[in-house]
């Protein structure tokens, strides 16, 4: 059955693998000389932030969200560009969120709620994920397998699943304002043990959800002004080491970036190139992004259609492999994207930029105010801190970037989209969700796209329809018809 419990020995086996070198000590934190040996709930944290973050990440790289997104242009086994997606499996996420639960369990049993509180931050980020991929989903009966052998869960509609877990964050930040016991610094892959850390995490990933659902849920912005009016209570994201990233240790596939020979397989990396929307958009602009993400073309002569010397591939076109005249006239990702670990290379859940372009969208609509800040100036902050992630914001001043007519700010949505597109690039979903949020950027359906639509969610899995039939079929009564079309709430 799909929604049983991942068995949870495949969550703690191989973490070594994981973390590798990350951090030491856990002989120390899980050993008891005196007591049979029991995992204790620092020890899972860490298993549940790398599984989320490593999964996530490799998800806008590898997956889906990446051809969704406009970034990647599969020339090889190109159904993810022509959107033939099918049922979608969800056992990783749910494994992931049976692994936190489980550390959850063990933290309110020894009486360490602030393990308790970043388990309510890590199993809002999951289920959030999981009903922006599905729409309505198993949400309140999903983890009862162990403790009350339910293996037959109801599903949850999204308008209820959304509001619980914006609840869930708010009391997780409340909880980890002062709390009782420490972080193990050790354990924390993420923020080392820093609680507010977690709080900016927590209040940040409210913003994104806000946003996300503000059509449907009117108290949307009377709770983002909440947050904004009051930075001591509900501190957010305010520089790049806020990045709820981690890094890539590069030592064994499991920790590796998913793009290198070590993290996958010797020729995946070729198989994925930057598509034309991307190249075109970065190119357009003079942007100093370019040349960190994408490589130029090997040969500047023999080319069919595109001179340029960085050219990016239509998505879902016939013969991806030979556009242009072939691999020798079409760019690869820069050589940073196959290697097994760098400073720029991190797996990211939702960072500094993201969190500007969703003040600079909101204060731009008129709904929300932020301090010292109007939404020309919050646009410009996201542009500057991706820049500066990647090394080029000086490249970008010094060549007058900000000065160019697409790149000034124009007071539009889509010129912030579109921005905020750029920056998100191979870091998330979040530009296919703001895309069928928004309609922008206005991407390009490729010639044998299965469908006349970007897809608005997965389809179901099928173990649901094979071991959970009943459950499913009262779902898909409420929620719609079960095809990538269908829209859920947030989006209705």
């Amino acid at each position: 059955m799909v929604m049983q419990r991942i068995p949870f020995k495949y969550y703690v086996l191989g973490l070594s693998l994981l973390l590798a070198s990350c951090r030491k000590g856990f002989e120390e934190i899980n050993t008891n000389p005196n007591e049979s040996e029991v995992i204790s709930p620092e020890f899972l944290m860490s298993n549940v932030i790398i599984n989320t973050a490593y999964g996530y990440q490799k998800e806008a790289y590898f997956d889906k969200p990446a051809s969704a997104g406009r970034y990647i242009t599969m020339v090889r086994n190109e159904g993810n560009d022509k959107f033939d997606w099918g049922p979608q499996s969800w056992d990783d996420y749910y494994g992931r969120l049976s692994a936190n639960q489980e550390m959850m369990a063990l933290a309110t049993k020894l009486n360490m709620p602030q393990y308790l509180a970043i388990g309510k931050v890590m199993a809002a980020f999951n289920f959030a994920y999981i009903s922006d991929l599905f729409g309505d989903i198993p949400y309140t009966d999903a983890l009862r397998l162990k403790q009350d052998r339910l293996i037959h869960p109801k599903y949850d509609q999204q308008q209820t699943v959304y509001p619980a877990l914006l609840q869930t964050l708010k009391e997780a930040n409340n909880d980890l304002s002062n709390p009782p016991g420490s972080i193990d610094p050790k354990a924390d892959v993420l923020y080392g043990g820093v609680p507010l850390q977690w709080r900016k995490f927590a209040n940040s990933l409210r913003l994104r959800m806000l946003l996300r659902i503000y059509k449907n849920y009117s108290p949307a912005f009377t709770e983002m002004q909440e947050i904004l009016n009051d930075k001591t209570k509900y501190p957010i994201f305010e520089s790049n080491a806020d990045n709820a990233e981690i890094i890539y240790q590069g030592t064994v596939s499991a920790n590796s970036w998913p793009g290198s020979p070590q993290g996958s397989s010797a020729d995946e990396f070729d198989k994925r190139k930057p598509s034309k929307e991307i190249v075109d958009a970065l190119l357009q602009r003079n942007d100093p992004r370019l040349a960190v993400w994408i490589a130029p073309v090997d040969s500047a002569n023999g080319w069919k259609v595109d001179p340029n010397t960085y050219v990016g591939v239509p998505n879902a076109i016939p013969a991806p492999y030979d556009y242009n005249g072939g691999k020798t006239h079409i760019s690869r990702l820069s050589s940073l994207f196959s290697k097994t670990n760098a400073a720029m290379l991190k797996a990211s859940m939702l960072t500094y930029a993201e969190v500007c372009f969703i003040l600079a969208e909101c204060v731009q609509a008129g709904k929300v105010t932020v301090p010292g800040k109007t939404a020309e100036s919050l646009y410009y902050d996201g542009i500057h801190a991706n820049m500066k992630f990647y090394g080029v914001e000086q490249t970008a001043i010094d060549a007058h970037y900000f000065d160019q007519p697409l790149v000034k700010y124009n007071n539009t949505l889509e010129q912030l989209i579109g921005q905020k597109w750029i920056a998100g690039f191979l870091k998330g979903a979040e530009a296919w969700f703001d895309n069928r949020r928004t309609g922008f950027p206005k991407f390009v359906l490729g010639p044998l796209s299965s469908t006349s639509v970007l897809p608005k969610r997965y389809v179901y899995p099928t173990g649901e329809r094979d071991t959970n039939e009943a459950e499913y079929q009262k779902a898909v009564a409420v929620f719609g018809a079960d095809n990538q079309t269908t829209l859920m709430w947030y989006l209705k």
